[in-house]
């Protein structure tokens, strides 16, 4: 049965990756650059302050460092644990897929890309939506574009961002639970 999704997903992949077209590609390598996300970032952060003040704002850095750090120290313990190979480091597919980032590394499983733009965008929707009706569903549209942006670029199967995005949402959520019961901790002292 593993060895069936396995093949499903090295197809989808294929399917997916095929679809990129050299015009698009500066596009989607720009999109998959973690520092492309920063003026989003800035300008929620922006949101958040008008929010919650200095203190709360200093909170909310704190846990998305903390979250971030979980995600990826998570999805490195998923790709070392499980070693494997990203669709670039297989040579039965190579010749049929398109490979346009800069390096390919060894393991894929999960994807930390996946998994920290969920966990960002749930844990930034959950703290705005109150302020901003539909923010939380514009981030999780902005997450998954980043996510399929490691499909373009030949580097992680769809398993490895559906996985990356799951626990993603997860983390990111428990980081929400989590400032949350700090801020009214604080703010009772």
């Amino acid at each position: 049965m593993i060895d069936h999704l396995l093949q499903y997903d090295t197809e989808l992949f294929l399917f997916l990756n095929n679809l990129g077209s050299e015009p698009w590609d500066g596009m989607w390598r720009f999109i998959t650059e973690k520092y492309s996300s920063i003026p989003l970032y800035f300008l929620l952060l922006y949101f958040i302050y008008q929010q919650l003040g200095w203190k709360g704002t200093t909170i909310i850095l704190v846990s998305a460092a903390l979250m971030i750090t979980a995600t990826d120290q998570l999805a490195n313990l998923f790709k070392y644990g499980m070693e494997r190979p990203r669709p670039c480091q297989v040579e039965a597919i190579k010749g049929s897929m398109r490979f346009i980032a800069d390096r390919c590394g060894r393991y894929g499983y999960f994807s930390a890309h996946a998994a920290s733009s969920m966990a960002a965008a749930v844990f930034l929707g959950l703290i705005l939506k109150h302020r901003f009706k539909y923010l939380p569903f514009l981030l999780l549209i902005w997450a998954v574009v980043i996510a399929y942006s490691r499909i373009y670029l030949g580097v992680h199967y769809p398993l490895d961002i559906i996985t990356g995005m799951f626990f993603g949402g997860i983390i990111g959520w428990v980081f929400f639970k989590l400032q949350q019961w700090g801020q009214t901790k604080i703010i009772r002292h």
